[in-house]
């Protein structure tokens, strides 16, 4: 009997799973968007949060602990800053998220004719140049201007109104007014599309049942698109505490610094005069904090899943 001698086999190497591949590929692809995230946005972000807790002037700076952040109790034009965020929050943003979900859901309606031409007309303004819609403004809201015009051929004026460099209250108006027409079409086509994700046979059924325009707006249109009016109202909430273009174009922050904005302010002390970018640093944290805040507050009130 020949006796063999067995050699060892060598170790088979474990074959990698298709679920693991798959899951290798995908992080793969996704690595370099989230360096280019982290590089790109949060490094800032920590870079102006230690920023913030320094003082001096231009690039002189050295830690000063919380005395930039007590500063903003003391400094009265932040303060009006603030206040006119605020007031530009209170009443433009629920005016024009209302006025968009009445027109989305006018131009939802299957017998109106030339929809496509309404809501194209409707969405343009957004699309047009910041600069530009506001030079448009200022010369529509000027002493001698259309709106001006129109008025005294009402005859609800006897003279011109000088609506940006009047009165606090009139240049706040035109801010108003033309934020309200610039973004009203944006947040319209939210709207439409979670309408259009509503069955109309909804619609029919409660028409048959009696239930009035009101009812049919009240009880079935606002609650099913409640996720995409929190999402809108999150949205307008982070873009107005942000309001810059308006009050530097349209404005100038005037008269009295009564139209300033918060990013405005920040970018005057950046950029003009002697530069403090540890105080405008401080600033901007607190538009971070409060957009947080607030965007935390409508989730709770708003998602009642």
């Amino acid at each position: 009997m020949n006796s063999q001698t067995m050699t060892p086999s060598a170790p088979k190497r474990k074959r990698m799973s298709l679920h693991r591949r798959q899951n290798l590929t995908g992080w793969a692809f996704l690595a370099p968007a989230a360096i280019l995230i982290v590089w790109m946005c949060f490094m800032p972000m920590l870079q102006a949060l230690i920023l913030s807790f320094q003082s001096g002037q231009g690039a002189r700076l050295s830690f000063s602990g919380l005395r930039n952040y007590q500063f903003l109790f003391r400094d009265s034009i932040f303060q009006q800053a603030l206040r006119n965020n605020l007031l530009f929050l209170v009443i433009q943003v629920p005016i024009m998220l209302v006025l968009a979900l009445i027109l989305a859901t006018m131009l939802n309606n299957p017998k109106l004719k030339c929809r496509g031409l309404f809501r194209t007309a409707i969405f343009l303004p957004c699309a047009t140049s910041l600069v530009s819609y506001s030079l448009i403004f200022r010369s529509m809201f000027a002493v001698d201007g259309f709106v001006n015009a129109v008025l005294m051929g009402m005859g609800v004026i006897n003279t011109g109104i000088n609506w940006i460099n009047g009165s606090a209250l009139t240049a706040r108006i035109v801010v108003i007014v033309a934020l309200i027409w610039r973004w009203t079409g944006y947040n319209m086509v939210f709207y439409l599309s979670g309408l259009q994700n509503i069955d109309y046979s909804v619609y029919e059924a409660a028409r048959i049942d009696g239930a009035s325009p009101y009812k049919q707006f009240t009880k079935i249109t606002v609650p099913l698109l409640r996720p995409v009016i929190l999402l809108t109202a999150i949205l307008s909430t982070n873009g107005t505490l942000q309001l810059f273009d308006e009050s530097v174009n349209l404005t100038r922050g005037g008269p009295s610094n009564m139209t300033l904005t918060m990013s405005h302010y920040i970018f005057k002390t950046s950029f003009e005069g002697v530069p403090k970018f540890g105080y405008a640093a401080a600033m901007s944290y607190v538009i971070f904090l409060m957009v947080a805040v607030l965007a935390l507050i409508q989730m709770k009130v708003g998602d009642k899943r």
